[in-house]
Order: structure tokens, then C-alpha cells, then sequence
């Protein structure tokens, strides 16, 4: 089934490899408690949160992926409609730093008009084993033209601040017309899990 959206919803993505803590990310971001330890998602879930800009309120679907390989043919799927997007790796692993084009790659073959995308460097909290340095991570959202931040799910730290930059970063695109209004669809069926949880 499909549920009819108005202009002000629409569906934004975290993508990155797996254990790089896009989970908890978004998990900060609604304001859930911290968790240590994660199991790796197996599947697509998103919650929604909700934010007045501008006098006018927006619902945001904001969608986890699977990182790992086996996972890939069905994170591809869930990637469709999203117009903002958030590519996550984590400080302490270069491997998942280098694996951010693979992704980039990906969200290009499956989307037809260009997001507004973000780059999260992840787990600041755990400096002292960074393998990607602040430099590295600012280079690499000036090539692919990213608003950049370090984050940490733990600490919540960073990741509001760059869901609200990309959201007036989207805002500023649609006004300009640059990118066309968000009219997406949610899957009521299959592999989706619909956390039912808002906030504002």
C-alpha cells in the first residue's frame, strides 16, 4: 500500500558500511539512549521526526541500511526517493572511510536527481584510535560536494547539527529550483519495519 505525502515530507537516508554506527546515529537524533553494542541491521527501517523551518513543518523519514554485502541488492532498493542523504564511515577504520566511494557510486546508480548529501565521520569519541583524520574528512566532502561533521552517536554529538544544515541545504535547493519538491511513497509491506516512534 502507499500513504499519500504532502510537499513537506520527505525521506532522507543514512548509507556507509557496516558497524560504522548509522544506527545509533539515528538513535541519537530521536533521542533514544545509547547502545554499546548493535546487531547489524539485516533490513530497512526508519523512523520519522518531525521540524518547523520557516514556519512550515516537515516530516522527515529517516532510513537505516544494511551495510554488509549480502544485504547490498536490497539497500538499493530502500535508497530510491531519498533526497537527502548522509554517507557515514567511522574514524577508527580506514576501510570504511575508503568504502564511502563504493557507496556514493551506489546512490548514484539508483537515483536520478542529485541529493543533498552529508558526510559523517563518526565515533569522535574515540579520537585516540582515529585512523581518518578532521583534514582527510573535509577533503573528501569537498569532492563529492558534502556538508561534512564529525559525530558520535555516543556523546550525541554532531549529527543535529548536520540533519538541520541538510535540511536548510534542501530547502534552499527547492526554493532555487534546483531540486523538485519531495513526493515519496512508504512501504507498508515486505522487509521494511516501521519503528513507530516521532519527535519534534
Amino acid at each position: 500500500m502507499f500513504k499519500k505525502e504532502s510537499d513537506n515530507d520527505l525521506k532522507m537516508i543514512l548509507v556507509g558500511s557496516s558497524g560504522v554506527g548509522k544506527t545509533n546515529l539515528i538513535n541519537s537524533l530521536i533521542d533514544e539512549k545509547f547502545q554499546a553494542i548493535t546487531l547489524a541491521t539485516s533490513s530497512s527501517t526508519y523512523v520519522v521526526k518531525k521540524i518547523m523551518i520557516n514556519d512550515k513543518l516537515y516530516e522527515v523519514e529517516i532510513w537505516d541500511t544494511a551495510g554488509q554485502e549480502k544485504f547490498y541488492s536490497l539497500t538499493k532498493i530502500f535508497i530510491k526517493g531519498a533526497k537527502l542523504v548522509i554517507f557515514v564511515y567511522d574514524i577508527t577504520q580506514r576501510k570504511t572511510f575508503e568504502e564511502i566511494d563504493h557507496w556514493i557510486n551506489t546512490v548514484n546508480e539508483v537515483l536520478e536527481e542529485k541529493p543533498v548529501i552529508g558526510l559523517a565521520g563518526n565515533k569522535k569519541d574515540l579520537y585516540l584510535k582515529e585512523e581518518v583524520n578532521n583534514e582527510e574528512g573535509n577533503e573528501k566532502a569537498k569532492e563529492i560536494g558534502a556538508i561534512f561533521r564529525l559525530t558520535s552517536a555516543k556523546e550525541g554529538f554532531g549529527i543535529s547539527d548536520l540533519f538541520e544544515e541538510l535540511m536548510y541545504e534542501y530547502i534552499k535547493k527547492v526554493e532555487s529550483g534546483e531540486i523538485k519538491p519531495h513526493k515519496s511513497y512508504n512501504l507498508e509491506k515486505g522487509n521494511t519495519n516501521k519503528k513507530k516512534k516521532c519527535c519534534s
